[in-house]
């Protein structure tokens, strides 16, 4: 990652829905409380949701070991569950809402018409997909091939986003350690001890349970050693 982001990103997908040719008449919007799970409420094999606002965790769980792994950290903008609408497949995913989630649930069969008719909706939907498969291959990379400080570099580097000409850390800037954890595949104990050397490194601030990043390109030349 070279430069920051532009923070309007995620807005785009939201506009295309509003201004899109295709009807949308069986949309319904859905609200969800903090802890609250949305996959045991939907159906990803009958509609397809749009995020828009709230935050919604996905993962995994190994209920032997009781490991958990952050699939997907969902905020406003994002779309779900993309692989259930190509392969038309059941997934088998945990969800939690973190903060309060407002999501627009849409029939797959119009969002699937809105890929075929609609230019600008399927440019952004295939570019929407390629960033997730990005970002599971960097998982797949970080998790076999760097120690957890350096996991947590990599994190912080790809949810850095450009606010008014600084850096803001956004979406995960006030996750607990433990879902942090979850998302770079270790455990509470040993991300805490990330955090405080980064913290000593000067690169970020951690205060009423908010991290504030402090100095990107530090960051950024950590990752580059």
């Amino acid at each position: 990652m070279n430069a920051l982001e532009p923070v309007n990103h995620q807005q785009l997908i939201l506009q295309e829905i509003d201004r899109s040719p295709i009807s949308l008449s069986h949309k319904k919007d859905l609200y969800f409380k903090k802890g609250e799970d949305p996959l045991a409420h939907t159906n990803t094999l009958k509609y397809f949701y749009f995020i828009m606002s709230g935050k919604i965790k996905i993962y995994d769980i190994d209920f032997e070991t009781s490991k958990e792994q952050t699939l997907y950290m969902l905020s406003r903008g994002d779309m779900f569950d993309t692989v259930a609408l190509l392969d038309g497949k059941p997934n088998e995913y945990i969800s939690e809402v973190l903060e309060d989630a407002h999501v627009i649930q849409v029939p797959l069969e119009d969002v699937q018409e809105m890929i075929l008719k609609d230019a600008d909706f399927r440019q952004y939907f295939y570019a929407y997909i390629a960033s997730q498969l990005k970002a599971m291959e960097n998982l797949a990379v970080s998790l076999s091939f760097y120690d957890v400080y350096q996991r947590v570099l990599q994190l912080f580097a790809r949810f850095t986003k450009e606010v008014d000409g600084k850096p803001q850390l956004n979406v995960i800037d006030n996750l607990k350690h433990d879902d942090i954890a979850s998302m770079v595949g270790s455990v509470r104990k040993v991300v805490n001890r990330s955090l405080q050397k980064l913290k000593q490194d000067g690169i970020i601030d951690i205060s009423r349970k908010n991290i504030h990043i402090k100095n990107f390109q530090k960051l950024l030349d950590k990752l580059s050693i």
